[in-house]
């Protein structure tokens, strides 16, 4: 590792919050919550030491932070910079991703900091101004929406002929405009900056005890509390 490299170690404070996300999503049933099915089985796979070409250099880290933070910047409260969550992404990828999807990640780094030269004048990201910055994640972000929202109709329409066919005996039809839609959702990329930069920020000690209220297990029980207009409160791991 060089001098640049940053040293993203396994330190209490990201074991701790890796080993959170796995209990948790044990206890919804093994459901993943970032990216591919078997992301968090990567979470118990043995891997061996990130090469120089896979490891996350500190100006890596600090452009992670800067794509968190524009997602998650600081409010009445810290935003995800300030909860080191571009460490936590990079942590994440290498550790638990698939090298497919670690390449589908490292490729969208440089393809958002194109897309910020090509919209803002030859400005990269972290030259661009936060607003430039907002509009483009605003952008990538709408795309995916957009898509979300065709896939949604795509499974209404195949769901629809099916009850059709199978009530009146009517063949369902070859081709449609909802099954033409592509499987890949745009900017997969994006998609999973979004959701890592989500769970690292709330599952730090920022997000958990001042975005969030804390009270340390095992509190007390109770089934039905009225919204009072403050921040929810932090889920245990």
């Amino acid at each position: 590792m060089t001098d640049n490299d940053i040293a993203i170690l396994d330190t209490p404070e990201l074991i701790s919050r890796r080993a959170a996300v796995f209990r948790v999503s044990a206890l919804l049933g093994g459901a993943a919550l970032i990216g591919s099915s078997a992301w968090i089985t990567g979470c118990r796979t043995e891997k061996t030491a990130a090469t120089d070409s896979e490891a996350f250099t500190n100006d890596d880290v600090a452009y992670l932070d800067e794509i968190a933070d524009t997602i998650l910047p600081t409010t009445s409260t810290p935003g995800a910079k300030a909860a080191k969550t571009g460490a936590f992404m990079a942590l994440m990828v290498r550790d638990t991703y698939s090298p497919e999807d670690q390449k589908i990640f490292r490729d969208g780094m440089r393809s958002l900091d194109q897309a910020s030269k090509d919209k803002n004048g030859g400005k990269s990201f972290m030259q661009a101004t936060p607003d430039q910055r907002l509009a483009l994640l605003q952008a990538l972000d709408k795309a995916q929406f957009d898509y979300s929202v065709k896939r949604k109709a795509e499974a209404k329409k195949k769901s629809d002929e099916f009850l059709a066919e199978k009530q009146g005996g009517k063949p369902t039809p070859q081709t449609t405009e909802a099954t033409q839609i592509v499987d890949e959702p745009p900017n997969k990329y994006f998609g999973m900056m979004k959701q890592l930069s989500l769970l690292g920020y709330f599952t730090s000690e920022i997000g958990m005890t001042q975005a969030q209220r804390y009270v340390e297990a095992p509190g007390r029980y109770d089934p039905c509390i009225d919204y009072d207009g403050k921040p929810s409160w932090a889920g245990h791991a």
